[in-house]
């Protein structure tokens, strides 16, 4: 019998790959979100987390084995995030009907929970890298920690099993979407091809010369579908990435290449994209008249400001993998073979030229 998923935040970038790799394994999926988009295999469910009411009556007839919670709002302030995020996440389990069979909840947070929220990214007392898992919380206020808890207390309340994934920064697709790093490239490179301007990398010295490491969405997918089916992975909370390391140095050169422009020489001076695509947004709807691209809206395709804030830190980050690996988890994914393949599908969506 087919089992059944809930995907949170089904629109977004891990949500879609995740419902999307859920039916191609024969899972009746269910899609959540305030503004469901199509997508072959998934049955969407309108509602606003933010409203338990509404929520509940969305989901009054859905009984899943399995959870994914993959969605967050950003606001203005950490204490906002942690107030409007953490009740989203109680919301959604209060609203779902109690467990009638083992029911398995996996939550996606990421790095900072390391690095701490966007108020403080990288700043004060740096952790030591490469992050593992038992490295425990800081002395922060982070609402990754107040969605933690929000999972925790359901499941002891209702008994379901558990898993978080931290990923370092997500190469997917997904429009409209507040941390997108991959297709603000795309869209950064094209400009500067476009205007003639140089391909300058955005972030700090430590950056472009240290060793990082990625996530694409589908990795990240298959993470989720392996914690939800080992049961040494339930209970427990998962780096996930790709499995390999890069300099950016490196790769900004790799992407350059695949956009035909050359890749501008490093200098050491940070000139964050927030600033150089300011005036960007009726180049692009210029380009996109012309090129009959599916976004005119720039807003819509780039996240400058969360670019900015993971090529922007001060330390080399480097994810441990070793503990997924131990129980089983063997999935590899080249980082470099990640962009190029959301270059191409951005390229067939026709969102850029």
């Amino acid at each position: 019998m087919a089992k059944t998923a809930l995907v949170a935040g089904a629109s977004g970038i891990v949500g879609s790959a995740t419902a999307g790799l859920l039916a191609e394994q024969g899972w009746t999926v269910h899609g959540i979100a305030r503004r469901p988009v199509e997508q072959a295999g998934v049955q969407p469910l309108v509602a606003d987390l933010q409203d338990a009411a509404g929520t509940a009556e969305a989901l009054k007839d859905v009984q899943p084995d399995a959870v994914f919670i993959t969605t967050w709002l950003r606001q203005d302030s950490e204490a906002e995030n942690i107030r409007v995020n953490s009740a989203m996440v109680r919301n959604l389990l209060d609203g779902l009907p109690k467990p009638t069979g083992p029911r398995h909840v996996a939550l996606v947070t990421g790095l900072k929970h390391y690095l701490g929220p966007f108020e403080a990214y990288g700043k004060g007392s740096l952790p030591q890298t490469p992050f593992r898992e038992e490295q425990g919380r800081l002395d922060l206020e982070n609402f990754y920690y107040a969605q933690e808890d929000e999972v925790f207390a359901a499941a002891a309340r209702d008994g379901f099993t558990w898993s978080v994934h931290r990923p370092h920064s997500v190469i997917g697709k997904a429009v409209g979407n507040a941390m997108n790093m991959g297709t603000t490239l795309a869209v950064y490179a094209t400009l500067c091809r476009e205007t003639g301007r140089p391909f300058t990398f955005p972030g700090s010295a430590a950056q472009w010369s240290g060793l990082t490491d990625m996530t694409d969405a589908g990795q990240l997918a298959r993470h989720l579908l392996w914690a939800t089916e080992t049961e040494a992975a339930h209970n427990e909370a998962f780096n996930i990435v790709n499995g390999d390391v890069f300099r950016w140095q490196w790769m900004w050169s790799r992407i350059a290449e695949w956009f035909g422009i050359a890749a501008a020489p490093f200098d050491g001076i940070v000139r964050p994209l927030e600033t150089q695509m300011t005036d960007d947004a009726a180049v692009w709807r210029e380009i996109a008249a012309r090129e009959g691209l599916a976004e005119p809206d720039l807003s819509r395709l780039a996240s400058p400001w969360h670019t900015d804030a993971d090529l922007g830190r001060p330390i080399e980050v480097v994810t441990d993998m070793s503990k997924s690996r131990r129980l089983g988890f063997t999935a590899y994914q080249p980082t470099d073979d990640a962009f190029f393949a959301l270059f191409e599908r951005l390229r067939a969506d026709r969102l850029i030229p």
